[in-house]
């Protein structure tokens, strides 16, 4: 079980309708419909209603976001599945890692897939690894993205890296990726096309690398060149 941010609960019978909670509440987490009570998707865990109710009848209480999965065999995949609502975190992660972490302490390398932005979970996924490996997309968002994940690895001084899925799309904003990585020496490994065999091998529960097309053969390029320059 992973546990989030707390909650707040609302005890009933002690309640006495004083509205404080509900005037103080700024995430509009408390509901008057059928009594007071919080909305749980809404509320954030920061305590006010708990600090400003005078019949002491709300608590802050932990709340189960999800679960964290575990699976062993030739090889170690630790994964996580949030409660619809619950939001992703930095602490998810770091859950996530020390599992994996755990279960196979004798691997050569494990391979984190970091999630996209550059938000708590960006950094939990860096922290600690020894290579970045930037997946950028060639779009004015996506390099953006690029740039602050790049600097925040640079803050861990960790190996960088990186790769360009669906090139193709805008072959402009491409080259000035590659450019970027060139003028701030940073090893450039790929370039993965759009290819609509990729969605046919996830419908087929395949990746990329199990059938024979374009995209697949990039990936597994980029992956040979990666593992070079992490092992160097």
């Amino acid at each position: 079980d992973f546990f989030g941010l707390d909650k707040a609960l609302i005890d009933k019978d002690k309640c006495i309708s004083c509205n404080l909670c509900y005037e103080n509440c700024r995430f509009d987490a408390i509901s008057k419909d059928h009594g007071y009570q919080v909305k749980i998707y809404e509320c954030e865990g920061c305590g006010v209603c708990e600090a400003v109710c005078p019949a002491s009848a709300i608590n802050l209480m932990p709340y189960k976001a999800g679960d964290m999965t575990l699976y062993r065999g030739n090889q170690v995949f630790s994964t996580a599945e949030l409660k619809m609502g619950s939001g992703n975190s930095g602490m998810l992660v770091t859950e996530v890692k020390k599992n994996m972490r755990f279960a196979a302490a004798d691997a050569d390398f494990a391979i984190i897939d970091g999630s996209p932005g550059i938000g708590c979970p960006v950094i939990a996924s860096i922290s600690g690894v020894t290579m970045v490996l930037v997946v950028a997309e060639p779009s004015l968002s996506g390099i953006s993205d690029m740039k602050r994940t790049i600097e925040t690895a640079k803050k861990f001084n960790t190996k960088l890296a990186v790769c360009v899925n669906k090139y193709d799309t805008n072959i402009a904003n491409n080259e000035k990726i590659k450019r970027f990585c060139q003028d701030n020496k940073i090893d450039f490994v790929g370039e993965i096309p759009f290819d609509k065999k990729a969605v046919e091998a996830v419908n087929n529960g395949l990746t990329i690398v199990d059938i024979d097309c374009a995209a697949g053969e990039a990936v597994r390029k980029i992956y040979k060149k990666t593992m070079k320059i992490l092992f160097n």
